[in-house]
């Protein structure tokens, strides 16, 4: 039970509590949303408060004065609660003399025990020849399969083969000669534990679900603003959009486990960094050094990102710095827009630089000071002063999990401009040229999973909406079909269905529907999309990194 605090003149805040705390929304309205307090400061003789609202991003997280706290309801947190410490690992209460005699007893009884057993292994003799003293067999313990994680938004599945068998309404699957599915994966089932087994090297195209093309019917109707695709079910179709993975992975994952975080990290470190001509303010936390946390703007060359301390420290290092573009090679330019990959073991300064200003902006990613397993492709905007960093994604050279982008950031001054979708349209052109179907890694941030969700949508309308009848009877295109031309993973493509809600049950078949309203929204959508990739463009050559010497 949380403890009320009636009278606010004779009580003080300590880190934990909560109270509601005054804000502005998105109208400029005033709420008083609840708010955990992380931190206390003092400040010229004036206490500043640290709150994190509850149900709220991490990035809303502010320092407020005392004016903004609602007294009358504040929540002290539980007496019996463990304390936090500098470690992130929780602390005790002081123990009493009585516990302490008491574990002094316990200690001195182990300590005994051991000398017992030191004493019977030294008296033991030493065996003959020929002969072994018999050894105590320790049970070893089965290593437990992981199970599959579901994700943290399920949509509705598609229901079982089974009962799509109860309606077959069109003649059997056909094979199409121009988009042929080569699997480079088998799934192994076992119960609900599924296994990946990775098939010998030399396939170009990987299909990443296993079973047969599911066959898609579009049907043209007299309007020429529908139309409705049929669409038997696939098994095991899973949402991956929000999945989240089971366990850290010994590659060069880039996902936070969370379980280190500590009220540290939790907070803003970083007030102000000043890039070029932006002054950005972080959202987040990043690990920069202690010393750099207290100034009130942190500066960063724009072009190397290295980071200074002062104004002045800067024009001193501009002096010198001969950069005027992300070092590697430029692979893609059209108009201003360019994009340069980095190799992270090559580039290592760089890299890190990088990985510290994107920590600022994001959250579900913890950083790598080894940076040798990536490559980080920046994207960026050229003028008379040289190329500016407009946003970038990093990708593991190797990825077991088909993952084509590890993290993804299109910097705020850069937001809400068609960089972000550009960005992920970048990545799977490279998925392309590479002939593999890919996936961000998982879990996406907020604003990753909206524009992640609104590229695939764009993506897969355009491909339905672009099937054109042939001889008279109407276009057909598999599941399999689309991830091939798009690159997008087949199970990213079901989700994307599901989560448009145009699968419907219609005379004993589960149909996909485009109504008018979805077909006029996606056209509106793609005239707002002016930023595109030109293939054209695009000079790139993939490597194999499973040969250790490229590295």
């Amino acid at each position: 039970m949380t403890k009320m605090a009636d009278n606010s003149s004779s009580v003080e805040i300590v880190e934990g509590c909560r109270l509601p705390v005054l804000r502005k929304n998105q109208e400029h309205e005033d709420e008083w949303p609840l708010a955990e307090i992380l931190s206390v400061k003092e400040v010229s003789g004036r206490k500043l408060y640290y709150v994190h609202y509850i149900d709220f991003n991490k990035r809303l997280d502010e320092w407020v004065t005392t004016e903004r706290l609602d007294m009358k309801k504040l929540q002290f947190p539980k007496k019996d609660a463990k304390t936090p410490t500098k470690n992130g690992l929780s602390g005790s209460r002081p123990s009493s003399p009585e516990r302490e005699r008491e574990r002094e007893r316990e200690r001195e009884r182990e300590r005994e025990v051991r000398k017992s057993l030191d004493l019977n292994v030294q008296t033991a003799t030493a065996p003959s020849r020929g002969k072994t003293l018999p050894t105590p067999k320790r049970k070893v313990e089965p290593a437990p399969v992981a199970p599959q994680v579901p994700p943290v938004t399920p949509v509705p599945s598609l229901p079982s083969s089974a009962e799509a068998t109860q309606a077959a309404v069109f003649p059997a699957v056909r094979e199409t000669p121009t988009f042929k599915s080569r699997e480079d994966h088998e799934l192994t089932t076992n119960g609900n534990a599924r296994r990946l087994i990775p098939a010998p090297p030399g396939r170009k195209r990987k299909a990443n679900c296993g079973g047969t093309d599911e066959m898609i019917k579009v049907l043209q109707y007299n309007k020429p603003q529908s139309a409705s695709v049929f669409l038997p079910p696939p098994e095991d179709s899973q949402d991956s959009s929000d999945g989240i993975p089971s366990a850290p992975r010994m590659t060069g994952s880039l996902v936070s486990d969370r379980s280190h975080d500590d009220i540290v990290t939790r907070m803003k470190n970083i007030e102000c960094i000043e890039l070029g001509r932006h002054r950005l303010k972080p959202w987040y936390f990043s690990p920069y050094p202690q010393e750099l946390t207290s100034l009130p703007i942190l500066y960063l060359c724009e072009f190397c990102l290295k980071y200074l301390k002062s104004l002045k420290c800067l024009q001193r290092h501009l002096t010198k710095c001969n950069l005027r573009h992300p070092p590697g090679n430029e692979i893609y330019r059209k108009g201003t827009i360019s994009f340069f990959e980095i190799d992270g073991r090559k580039n290592k300064n760089y890299s890190q630089n990088l990985c510290l200003l994107a920590k600022c902006f994001l959250d579900h990613k913890t950083l790598y000071y080894d940076t040798d397993p990536f490559l980080f492709y920046v994207m960026t905007e050229y003028d008379s002063k040289g190329f500016h960093i407009v946003g970038y994604f990093s990708k593991e050279k190797e990825s077991t999990e088909d993952y084509n982008v590890a993290c993804i950031l299109t910097l705020p001054p850069y937001q809400r401009r068609g960089y972000g979708k550009l960005l992920i349209e970048f990545s799977y052109e490279l998925s392309k040229v590479e002939g593999k179907t890919g996936t961000p890694e998982k879990p996406l941030s907020d604003l990753g999973l909206l524009s992640y969700r609104s590229y695939w949508s764009q993506t897969i309308l355009e491909i339905l909406m672009d099937l054109k009848p042939d001889n008279g009877e109407r276009p057909q295109i598999t599941i399999n079909e689309i991830s091939e031309i798009t690159s997008v993973k087949k199970e990213d493509v079901i989700s994307t269905l599901q989560y448009l809600n145009l699968i419907n049950y219609y005379k004993g078949q589960y149909i996909l529907t485009l109504s008018e309203d979805i077909v006029e929204g996606h056209e509106r959508a793609m005239q707002k999309r002016h930023l595109r990739i030109d293939p054209k463009c695009l000079h790139f050559t993939p490597k194999d990194w499973s040969k250790r010497g490229k590295w």
